[in-house]
Parts: structure tokens; sequence; C-alpha cells
């Protein structure tokens, strides 16, 4: 360092209030559970904000460019609390090495922060230089696209932060005419320990980090040298691990990998796809007859029989939301004087094998009464211009019917869960703004706590009577078909311009893309749709989204191609994580539950209702009444209860977490972490 960099350094240290000596302290500081993100309005910075407030640990942003910011300073970043020191964040997420300028006030004094409360600091993008303990990217290391790149997570990453994954690391490739990411891979220095890494070529080949830790000067920084987003595999597979490196794995908060399949309409028929007339016969905008080539999609007892077996096989459990009305009415209309049903008798028989979620009896619109003499529908009037409702007498005979069927025929049946058809009843934008008057009511009247929406409607859980939403995420596999060549040509029409035979609909709706080609209807289900569908759901799962995803009895049905998509997302997913990291299958109430708790907690953090902190291996969590707390802590972990100790949470992904709530006659949460 020359002279005058010296000069300005020194400065920069004299403008810095020093902060009190704890080394050696009589005094153990008191850390605050609070993450300080230095936003820089950069996607990485936006991508490990996304991490943090998905998984409920409590963050302060400064806006490096907003006018009047907070200045980082010693008064900022600690001050004393009944006689204590306290540093009033466990963490600092930067967006790069020093986004201050090179000999700043504020640089030094968060530098000053962490050596003396040991306070460790995320650079969420930079490039490979000595100053992150990486030699230049020339000396051997690589820059440019990474797309497609097979990284490894090292041993000392698997026995560090990132336990939890089995090893690979791939980044996405998904066009091969779009760079999707760019980055350095430098030879690590002496202090900096690599967590994630790749092949480089050149003197002698080796490996070169992207990730991983710099020690120096009483310091650790997790060093990040490819840029990335929120919605990116790479970021969503490493998220997990930079939060638990960045906390210590102590913090408030906690994410799990969720996945769970509803399976709706069973027992009843859908109708299917009309390849001549690209509609669905049967819906308000296909004419009046049924067309050529549209007999319902129904699964077969044969079908139910492969169901149960995939399950057993993929360890992994459908939830079967039934209509058990539209049952019978099927089988009345084609059994032999109404006898009986091989599909039914199948599935009852393996009954056990399912959770069962109430769909209601018949399947009708339970929202205002369709007029369809226009295309699309409206709310029929009375005569004064008032929207005509289905009744309540009629949705709660709806709901009371399927449920008593299920609870004669032996099924597992939770009377708290319903999904209405086409969650109808809920406002169905643009033609029924709001919810029927009358379906809160009769969902209180059969004790219906969770009912399902449409989560590309409505992502956010709310109220309906007592009764609180569970959205679902629509998959991409039709309820109108049977064949994955009748999907691929829905598809086509769906997806590709008019000048492609499509409708057109990509080229004016905003949200949409139109394909560059039409599919080809033998192998375009296999090759695109899967492969785009499973990514888009293993999206959901790696990034703590609890909620359902929802598909249709005729995806079971015929050529069972929804079982493609699960495998994909499933093998996938196994052969990404470490065995202690399974993915979790909850069913519709406990989803709901997970929400609701969410909200609360986002609203007493919002409100400034939430004390947390770390007093040397004691973790104290003040939260509001009635309003419990996610925490994450290490292996070895013991809460505190009225009478002696027990074991905290559950175990995930290398660390124990849960939601958790004073024990009685107790103010806090107090853990003891282990030695």
């Amino acid at each position: 360092m020359g002279r005058n960099g010296a000069l300005l350094l020194a400065a920069g240290l004299l403008a810095v209030t020093a902060p009190p000596t704890v080394a050696g302290a009589a005094t153990v500081p008191r850390i605050d559970l609070k993450v300080l993100v230095v936003d820089d309005g950069g996607a990485a910075v936006d991508a490990l904000e996304s991490e943090l407030k998905g998984s409920g640990v409590p963050y302060t942003v400064v806006e490096l460019d907003r006018p009047g910011r907070p200045v980082i300073n010693a008064a900022f970043l600690h001050d004393t609390v009944d006689g204590r020191p306290r540093a009033k964040y466990q963490g600092v997420v930067l967006p790069s090495a020093d986004p201050f300028g090179a000999g700043s006030a504020e640089m030094a004094a968060l530098a000053l922060y962490e050596q003396t409360f040991g306070i460790r600091q995320v650079d969420a993008y930079t490039w490979a230089h000595p100053g992150v303990g990486l030699d230049y990217t020339s000396d051997g290391g690589y820059a440019g696209t990474l797309d497609g790149v097979d990284a490894a997570v090292t041993p000392a990453g698997k026995a560090g932060p990132f336990g939890y994954l089995d090893g690979a690391v791939e980044f996405e490739d998904n066009s091969p005419s779009v760079g999707e990411s760019y980055g350095y891979a430098g030879r690590p220095r002496e202090g900096f320990t690599s967590y994630l890494d790749m092949p480089v070529a050149g003197d002698g080949g080796g490996r070169a980090g992207l990730v991983g830790e710099y020690v120096h000067d009483g310091r650790r920084e997790l060093v990040v040298t490819f840029a990335y987003n929120q919605h990116q595999r790479q970021f969503r597979l490493l998220a997990r691990g930079i939060v638990e490196w960045l906390t210590q794995g102590v913090h408030l908060g906690q994410s799990r990998n969720y996945f769970s399949v509803h399976i709706d309409d069973v027992f009843a028929p859908d109708s299917r796809w009309d390849t001549e007339l690209n509609c669905t016969p049967g819906d308000f905008d296909c004419g009046d007859g049924e067309g050529a080539g549209t007999v319902p999609v129904r699964m077969t007892a044969a079908d139910a029989q492969y169901a149960a077996q995939w399950q057993r096989s993929s360890d992994f459990t459908l939830d079967m939301v039934y209509n058990a009305g539209a049952g019978e009415e099927w089988k009345a209309e084609n059994s032999a004087n109404g006898g009986s049903d091989p599909l039914t008798a199948q599935l009852l028989a393996d009954k056990a094998a399912y959770r069962w979620v109430n769909h209601t009896y018949t399947h009708p619109f339970l929202g205002c009464v369709q007029d369809t003499s226009t295309v699309p529908w409206q709310c029929a009037k009375d005569a004064a211009g008032a929207t005509l409702w289905m009744s309540r007498a009629d949705i709660s005979a709806q709901i009371r019917d399927n449920h008593n069927w299920a609870v004669g025929k032996g099924l597992s049946v939770d009377r708290t869960e319903l999904v209405t058809g086409e969650h109808s009843g809920l406002k169905t934008l643009p033609q029924q703004p709001v919810d029927n008057p009358n379906l809160g009511p009769a969902l209180a009247d059969n004790g219906v706590k969770w009912v399902a929406s449409d989560n590309s409607r409505e992502p956010v859980q709310r109220a309906v009577g007592s009764a609180r939403t569970v959205p679902r995420h629509p998959m991409n596999v039709y309820y109108n078909v049977g064949t994955a060549a009748e999907m691929a040509d829905e598809y086509n029409w769906i997806y590709s311009s008019r000048a492609d035979g499509g409708s057109g609909v990509c080229e004016t709706n905003p949200g949409a893309t139109c394909l560059e080609e039409p599919l080809d209807t033998d192998t375009g289900y296999a090759d695109y749709i899967v492969p785009q569908e499973a990514r888009t759901a293993l999206g959901h799962v790696m990034a703590n989204d609890p909620r359902p995803h929802y598909v249709h009895q005729s995806n079971l049905a015929e050529e069972r191609i929804l079982y493609p998509v699960l495998d994909q997302v499933l093998g996938d997913y196994r052969a990404l994580f470490a065995d202690n990291t399974p993915v979790v299958n909850p069913r519709h109430r406990d989803t709901g539950a997970e929400l609701a708790r969410r909200a609360a907690w986002d609203k007493a953090l919002a409100d400034g209702r939430v004390t947390a902190y770390r007093i040397g291996k004691t973790v104290t969590v003040k939260a509001p009444s009635g309003v419990v707390a996610p925490v994450t802590a290490p292996e070895g972990t013991r809460k505190q209860l009225f009478l002696g100790t027990a074991v905290f949470g559950t175990a995930y992904a290398g660390q124990r977490s849960a939601w958790t709530a004073p024990d009685r006659l107790q103010q806090a949460v107090t853990l003891q972490l282990p030695a």
C-alpha cells in the first residue's frame, strides 16, 4: 500500500468509534439474531434476501443508492444493553467484498465490528482476486459462462455448511441460445477453503473455487464468484448452506423441502380434449356436441393398482381428492343395471395407501349461477340486478354428502380439509370478483378449516369466513388428456402462434411465450414438456414452498402421463440431496397450518414484536403471545422446560429446527447450545 492509501485508511479508521473490547472480557456480548443486508439492487443480493425472507430469518436492509440511507458506523452496528455489549446483527451480507470503495469508513467499521464480535460476512458476488483469497483467473483459473458446468461440493463443503448435498451442483443450461450464468473460478490462496469448485484447464488442470471461506485479519468471509438469481437451481441448492454458514447454524426461521401432489376428480371422469375442434366438448365455448373421439378419460382398476404400486416403489404418498357422487353417477350410466365399478372397488381396497381429501359430492360450480349464453360466461342476475348465488344449503350438502360417503367407506378423510370443484365459490376474476357469500357459512357448517385455492390466481393465504385458503400450484399436465399426443396437441394450441396453427394466446398474453415451433406430438411431451414441468416443480420444492401441486385423475389413466414428471422430480431431488434432507410430504391441513404460522410470524417481525439473541451458549427468543417462533440450531441443542430440559426440534439437513413456544409459566423460549 502506498503512502496516500495508508493515509486514507488511517483517516477512515479514525472516523470509526472503536467498539468495546470483547475478547477476554468478563462480560460475554449479546448477539441479536438478525442479519444485516447491504443491497446494491443486484440479483445476487435479491436472491439471498429471498432466502432469508422465505425461511423467516429477520434482516435489515440498507440500500446503497437510496438518498438519506443509514450510515454504517459503530452506533449503527452495536451498543450496550443492561451493561452488556450488544452486536445488533449476527451476520452481514454484502453485494461484493467491499461495496463502499477503497478506504471507506463504512467498510472499516464493518471490518472492526466483525473482528470484535466474531460476525461473519457473505460476499454475494465478487470476482476472483487475491483480496478474497483467490488467484486471478489468469493464473490457472477460469472466467466465462458456466452454463452446464458440473461443479462439486468439496470434502470441506460436505463437512461444513453443505453437508445436506450429495456433492453435484450442475449449473443450469436451459437454452443453448442464451447465456444463463457467468462467473469466475480461482485457485485458492492461503486462508481460503473451497466449498464448491469446478475443473479447470491449463497449468496441469485441477480444480478452482467458486464458493469458499476466506479467513483473514480475524474475519471470516464466504466468497461467491458467480452471478445468480433466486430461481436458478445452483443458487437454490446452495442457499440453505449460505444462511447456515452466515449465522453459524443458530438463527430464527426454518426451511424444509416440500412436495405434495393432489389428484383431483378421483372416481369421476374428466372430459377429453378434441384434437380436431381444439377445445374440450362440454365446455361453454366448444359447441353443443361431444365431438369425434371424445370419450371421457377415467382411471381403470389397473390404473389404480399401478398407482398403489408406484407409491410403494417411489416412497411417496399421493392425496386422492375425490368426488364420490360423480363416481356413482358414472357407474349408473356406464354399468349394466347400476352394477359394480372395478375402479372404485380397487381404490377402496387400497384406501389405506392414500390420503383422501373432500372434493364435493358431484363437483358442481359453487359460485354464482353461471349464465352460459355468452362466451366467456357471466354471473346470472335477478330482476333487480343482484347476483344469483348457489345457496348455503346446496354448498353444505355437497360437502357433507361427500364426507359422509367417505366415512361410510372407511376412508381416512379429515372434515377440516376441502377442495372445491375448480376452486369455485372463491372469487373468480373477471366474472366473479368476490367470494360466494354463502361459501364461508357453509364451510363453518361442516367444520372446514382449510379450503384450496389456485396459487396462480391467489398465492397468498387468506380467510374465507372462519376457514383459510391453501394455495395449490397447478401443474402443466392438463386435466382433459389421457395420452402424451393429446397433451402435446393441446400444448401446441395454447403456446403456438397463429402463423404456426396455434390459438395465438401466447402472442396476446404478456405473461406467455410462444414456442419457436410446435412440438412433435409423438415426442414433444417426453422431450419438452416433462423436463420443463419437472424443473418448475423441483424449483418449488427447493424454495421452502409447502404449497401442494395439483393434477387430475385423468393423468393417472390410459398412458399415465403424470408419472414421468413425478419420477423426474423425485429422481433429481434424491440425486441432489443427502439422506439427511428427505423431501417432506405434508397433507392439506399441515400445509394450511404452516402457511398460517408463517403469516403470523412475518407480521410479528414486521411489527417489531420479536426479540431474539444469543449470549454465549444460551439463546433467548421472545415473541407475542399466541405466535410460535421458527428456530434453527445445531444438533445437541436442548430446550429449557419448566422442569428440566428436552432435545430441541427435529433433525433436518444436519440441523435441528422447529416452531416453538415457551413452556408453561415461561415468558420466553430458552435454548442451550451444545459445547
